[in-house]
């Protein structure tokens, strides 16, 4: 039993003084994407609503300048989504091409994990438990992660005592970790530790130029940043998808070498696709250098009917790494699939506080559960995308350099940066929400990631609206 105490406040109440307005304002946002077809809600993206209340909403005075603090003019942030579209504080309706910040798997408040939440809110599950006592939800994902990391594996026995073997595959599961951060630092501590009980000499770390694998020191120091702190560890860096130029650092550093990391689709280096027979390639040159291969699949996992990227390529790695859309954007939850032989950390070597979340597990086990029932619809969903980027190519050779990532995750290659930068504005402009990939030198990529709700209208939606902008 709770003791009694004070009663819970009103929402209102703890958003201050406006708040009774800024909940009336969310809730007719949410009447209002909940009241109309999405051909009614496309044919108004970019319009404001006028069926929802004008609110003067909270500022963001006191945030750091590089998250839009003590920026001038009346706030402009969410105010409420549904599916592939949401809502603004100035009433402004868009069409989110990005899932959220590339993690809402299944876009916003969708109505079946909607009510898997509920459901397993009144059945009692836990939002977070101790690490030691992860609960059925966490052990349940652990088995299907490496179910989904083993084709042809189906129903593993999880309640008897022999455990899971899979010669060769990955069938050890680190589930309690919270971001992609962690979980990329953790697989880089995997290689460390493997590392230093064979050789005492410095380790070397091959990754990909415009790598992203989070915003551990460790990591970044992998694509230059805080250069010098990190000392005894070399870091070298290869341009995607060159067979011939990964030879020669594998040839130079040898058994030097702890470990090979990327993306399959470098989502921060303008989408640039990671080819089959250069990983290939590259798996062999791991094995020749007793070198460790992770695949970061924290972006293109869960945003495909193969679940994980890495599976085309007809190679298995030594470690994947998962995060981002597992949960569905409902609380951060990340996990690293390995081989049994590289279990070699301690208990608190890799760990966060909220990695072992019974209720987000929950959420993740329908997330794949929907994946697996809609494979075929997402799979042509993906197809989609990318014939549209291909045909807006096609029709302005002179604007377009390339099409840059695959399915889901895709990326427009302008010829000028500037034009990716007007483009990007004026598609926000006009309620289409994507991204632009032009802050380093060489970048003038627009991205897109749709969420797996999004079907032929939204996609042709977007590809008309980058269709009349480079017209113009």
């Amino acid at each position: 039993m709770i003791p009694d105490g004070p009663g819970p406040l009103s929402g209102a109440a703890l958003l201050g003084p406006r708040g009774q307005e800024i909940l009336a304002a969310i809730d007719a946002a949410r009447e209002f994407l909940e009241s109309h077809t999405e051909e009614e809600l496309l044919s108004r993206v970019g319009q404001t609503i006028d069926e929802i209340p004008r609110v003067d909403h909270l500022t963001k005075d006191v945030f750091q300048a590089s998250y839009g603090g003590r920026k001038p003019g009346a706030p402009d942030d969410v105010l409420t989504g549904l599916g592939h579209f949401f809502i603004t504080e100035q009433r402004r309706l868009f069409l989110d091409c990005t899932g959220g910040h590339y993690q809402m798997t299944w876009g916003y408040r969708h109505p079946v994990l909607t009510a898997a939440l509920a459901e397993a809110e009144r059945l009692g599950i836990l939002w977070d438990a101790h690490s030691n006592i992860p609960g059925a939800t966490v052990k349940r994902l652990s088995y299907k992660l490496v179910e989904l990391c083993n084709p042809g594996l189906q129903g593993i026995a999880e309640c008897d005592a022999s455990g899971c073997s899979v010669p060769g595959g990955l069938d050890t599961v680190l589930l309690g970790i919270c971001t992609g951060s962690v979980a990329c630092s953790t697989a880089l501590k995997i290689m460390l530790a493997r590392h230093r009980e064979a050789r005492s000499d410095p380790p070397v770390v091959i990754a990909l130029e415009g790598n992203y694998h989070g915003t551990d020191i460790f990591a970044q120091s992998m694509r230059g940043m805080w250069t010098g702190v990190v000392a005894g560890a070399e870091f070298v860096t290869l341009e995607p998808n060159d067979v011939q130029a990964a030879e020669e650092p594998f040839a130079r550093f040898g058994p030097r070498i702890m470990g090979f990391m990327c993306e399959p689709v470098m989502m921060n280096r303008e989408a640039i696709l990671v080819e089959t027979g250069y990983m290939r390639r590259i798996r062999e040159l791991c094995d020749e250098a007793d070198a460790l291969l992770a695949v970061d699949e924290i972006q293109t996992g869960f945003w495909e009917p193969g679940f994980f990227h890495y599976r085309r390529w007809g190679i298995t790695p030594d470690l994947v790494i998962c995060g981002k859309g597992m949960a569905a954007g409902l609380h951060p939850l990340s996990a690293v699939i390995y081989k049994r032989p590289l279990d070699v950390l301690a208990q608190y070597d890799a760990i966060s506080t909220n990695g072992n979340a019974p209720l987000a597990a929950m959420i993740a086990l329908h997330s794949i559960a929907m994946i697996e029932q809609d494979a075929e619809r997402i799979g042509a969903a993906a197809e989609s995308i990318t014939a549209m980027a291909h045909r807006v190519k096609d029709k302005f050779p002179d604007r377009i350099d390339a099409v840059h990532g695959d399915g889901h995750l895709c990326g427009l290659k302008l010829a000028k940066v500037n034009d990716a930068l007007e483009l990007h504005r004026r598609c926000v402009e006009r309620g289409v929400w994507v991204r632009a990939h032009a802050y380093h030198e060489g970048h003038s990529t627009v991205l897109c990631k749709f969420a797996l709700t999004a079907g032929p209208a939204a996609i042709e939606h977007l590809g008309g609206t980058y269709e009349e902008l480079l017209g113009g």
